[in-house]
């Protein structure tokens, strides 16, 4: 009997992913050999092309090719998806893309009900909760109960007359499952101290002698505060039914002033409302937990049916934690194999850094970095290997303590055969990596090109951006500066915020940082007043439809339209894709959408246009040698160029593009639609908007978020500019860099979720190293080498 050959099988051979010739985006005719089962990390600086080299060609072609293995009839319902710009590729397995785009924000989707804990707490409840009220359904506060009586016809024909026939779900009727119902906010509506002829109606339009507030002082005393009105005057004034009245000898119908507004306000499109009424409405319209459920979603029903003294609803509002020992006090055998698959996953959420969560957050408020690692729980037991995984940048929002269970994760994806494939810019990954790829060597038409490959010892002594800064640190400030005024939160208890107290020193740099999950947002943003004086600068989407860009947001297109008609002599409306000179075809999106309904709504190049957006006797018109649609195309680096000097100057155009440049976008192109911005060049773009606004309050959420190492330093100069002209910037962070360059450090902790919401610490960088008395000192101190 012949032995089993021991030579070196083919199989074994194929260990690497190849492309050749990538010329996605910005990439220049790139060709790279990435190891598989190995953890490869992808750095250089923003718009390096980094994403276009991992998601817009590896990502991209691998579900393509999976598509393809479809029948053409499945294929017929999926949209076709356009091949990479790439020569060839090899040796490509299965792509999971572990994104930061947020989660649905659907109103009834919460971190339960994505990661399916919810659906497996239902059937744990149907099986074991006293009373036994029904199925999993009867659990479920997306499913109303419904009644049903009349005539059944069965399989067979035959007939069945039913009366009552009850379907159990588990939504409350009163809030149809959301837990919140919306309602007014009077105090921003009446001003309470104030008669009407004083002007206690604060609602836009309605002035105190004017024709809207005429009416109302016919009914009810005009020369009353409104807190000294009857109880019945008061209804009359706000919320009485339309009736017909006598208004100066003429007859018109009267309304209370809370259906007159909702009415007239509130029932339209917010975006549709003029500017002053739009912040109105917003500041007006609140949301209260509704007080059928109690904010639960649940009925009545649902909330009677307990395991051990709990609803489902009380453990769906335990931080996971807390429901992993409750649910470790089951023991029945009946449901052994629910509460160990349960288990797996609540320990996998602890694993993860994601404990503090409780099953019943909104998933719409979940962070980008959150959401990310939400997605990651997914794959953690997952029997699937010899995967690609994609991930975004996966230490967003997380504090250095964390940053290392993170690289664990990583690790364990791939020991357990898979390839993992990271975009990066934090030394701490960067350095976990088995094969480093580093693109640059700048941004945009600057980049796109490979400039190391190797380990992360052969980076550190490379001669790139990247490699010259791996080693780069920040010091702490010799100085700090002198706070000129403080904010005061008192007894803040939002979230898991236990009654704190602090004092935000005002026209200085503070950092608020802490652990992910110790409170750091709810004591920001849940505590500061919104005030005419405190912007908040997040990485929320920008508001405006795909035909918005950079030059349309920050009224850049105003000037460069005037100069383009004043130049040629014609109207400045020609130069705009949303007016006279838009492609007829596409209408100025330079893309034709074809919504297939069902499925996913397809875009193509417009053929007339070329993508370009404007019709072509616009194109014969020209600035400083170029069109309308290749200044769109310039980089806001050499946009700015073109706009400081020469026939092509356009002052107004150069300022606002400086200050692109200086928040660090300048690799951005003007033309480029907002809806593909990372969430870090989101709030950079809103930074820019504000630099040239004098005095106030800023608060910046993690505005590192997307950053390399090199644009670190240009941040910390810019937060500087900003304090310097007299503006207080508060930051929240977890980068050492920004705290080693503050003025002043709140540190929140000393854990996540319940273990954490005190302030653990308050004071300058320097007296935060030499206590090292927190997570934050401790790793700031090694940071800075103290």
């Amino acid at each position: 009997m012949s032995q089993p050959s021991t030579a070196a099988h083919d199989a074994d051979s194929h260990d690497l992913i190849r492309v050749q010739g990538a010329r996605q985006n910005n990439l220049k005719d790139v060709s790279v050999e990435i190891p598989k089962r190995r953890l490869s990390v992808f750095t250089g600086v923003s718009g390096s092309g980094k994403s276009s080299l991992v998601f817009g060609t590896i990502a991209a072609e691998s579900r393509r090719l999976i598509d393809e293995t479809y029948s053409t009839f499945i294929q017929g319902f999926m949209p076709s998806l356009p091949r990479p710009e790439v020569d060839a590729m090899e040796g490509l397995t299965t792509a999971i893309l572990v994104d930061q785009e947020r989660l649905g924000a659907n109103p009834r989707s919460t971190l339960g009900t994505v990661t399916d804990a919810h659906a497996m707490l239902r059937s744990l409840f149907s099986r074991l909760g006293d009373p036994y009220i029904g199925g999993p359904t009867a659990f479920s506060f997306n499913i109303p109960t419904t009644r049903a009586s009349g005539v059944m016809t069965g399989p067979k024909g035959e007939k069945t007359v039913v009366k009552d026939a009850i379907y159990l779900g588990g939504m409350c009727a009163e809030c149809e499952g959301r837990g919140t119902i919306s309602d007014l906010d009077l105090s921003v509506i009446i001003d309470e101290s104030k008669s009407l002829v004083d002007g206690a109606i604060l609602v836009p339009g309605y002035t105190a002698d004017g024709w809207m507030v005429a009416a109302f002082k016919v009914v009810v005393p005009e020369d009353v505060p409104i807190k000294d009105l009857t109880e019945e005057q008061r209804h009359d004034l706000l919320y009485a039914e339309p009736r017909k009245i006598k208004l100066e000898g003429i007859n018109a119908t009267y309304e209370g002033l809370i259906p007159k507004i909702r009415k007239s306000m509130f029932s339209k499109d917010v975006e549709a409302l003029q500017p002053h009424i739009k912040k109105f409405v917003e500041a007006a319209a609140v949301f209260k937990p509704c007080p059928a459920c109690g904010g639960t979603r649940l009925n009545e029903s649902a909330l009677s049916s307990k395991i051990r003294g709990k609803s489902i609803a009380d453990v769906c509002a335990m931080q996971v934690t807390d429901a992993a020992e409750w649910l470790r006090t089951i023991d029945e055998p009946g449901v052994a194999p629910l509460v160990a698959g349960l288990l797996h996953l609540f320990d996998s959420f602890v694993e993860i850094g994601l404990g503090y969560l409780s099953l019943d957050r909104p998933s719409g408020t979940l962070s980008g970095g959150e959401a990310q690692r939400t997605k990651m729980v997914r794959h953690l037991g997952s029997a699937l290997t010899d995967v690609t995984y994609v991930f975004d940048e996966p230490t967003v929002g997380l504090h250095p303590h964390d940053i290392q269970r993170m690289n664990k994760l990583l690790l364990d994806l791939r020991d357990k055969g898979n390839t993992v494939l990271v975009v990066e810019h934090k030394p701490e990954t960067i350095a976990i990596a088995d094969h480093v790829v580093d693109l640059g060597p700048g941004a945009g038409s600057d980049g796109g090109t490979i400039c190391f490959e190797g380990t992360y010892e052969g980076l550190a002594k490379a001669d790139t951006l990247t490699g010259r800064h791996l080693g780069h640190r920040a010091s702490l400030k010799e100085s700090v500066r002198t706070p000129k005024g403080q904010l005061e939160i008192r007894g803040a208890t939002s979230h898991n915020l236990r009654n704190v107290d602090v004092d935000i020193p005002l026209g200085v740099l503070t950092v608020v940082t802490g652990v992910a999950g110790s409170g750091k947002s709810s004591l920001i943003h849940g505590s500061i007043p919104a005030s005419e004086d405190v912007e908040f600068v997040d990485q929320s989407a920008i508001k405006g439809s795909r035909r918005s860009n950079p030059a349309t947001y920050t009224g850049l297109l105003e000037p460069i339209r005037k100069a383009f008609a004043k130049a040629n002599g014609v109207k400045p409306a020609l130069f705009s894709a949303n007016s006279e000179g838009a492609c007829p075809t596409c209408k100025g999106n330079g893309m034709i959408y074809t919504e297939l309904g069902f499925m996913e709504t397809v875009a193509s190049p417009c053929e007339d246009c070329g993508g370009k957006r404007f019709q072509a006797l616009v194109l014969e018109y020209r600035l400083g040698g170029l069109n309308i649609a290749e200044v769109l195309d310039l980089s806001v680096a050499k946009a700015h160029d073109f706009f400081s000097e020469g026939e092509s100057k356009v002052p107004a155009a150069a300022k606002i593009l400086e200050r692109m440049s200086d928040v660090g976008l300048g690799y951005l192109k003007l033309g480029q639609p907002l809806n593909t911005l990372s969430g870090g060049e989101r709030q950079r773009l809103k930074l820019a908007m504000h630099l040239g606004e004098k005095g106030g309050t800023y608060v910046l959420d993690e505005p590192t978020t997307g950053l390399h190492l090199a644009d670190v330093d240009n941040l910390l100069a810019l937060l500087d500019k900003l304090v310097d002209a007299g503006k207080s910037v508060i930051v929240i962070e977890h980068h050492q860099a920004v705290m080693a360059h503050a003025d002043w450090i709140i540190d929140l902790g000393p854990g996540a979720g319940h273990d954490g919401g005190l302030i653990v610490f308050e004071g300058t960088p320097a007296e935060l190293v030499a206590k090292k008395s927190t997570l934050t000192g401790e790793h700031l101190a090694a940071y800075v080498g103290a």
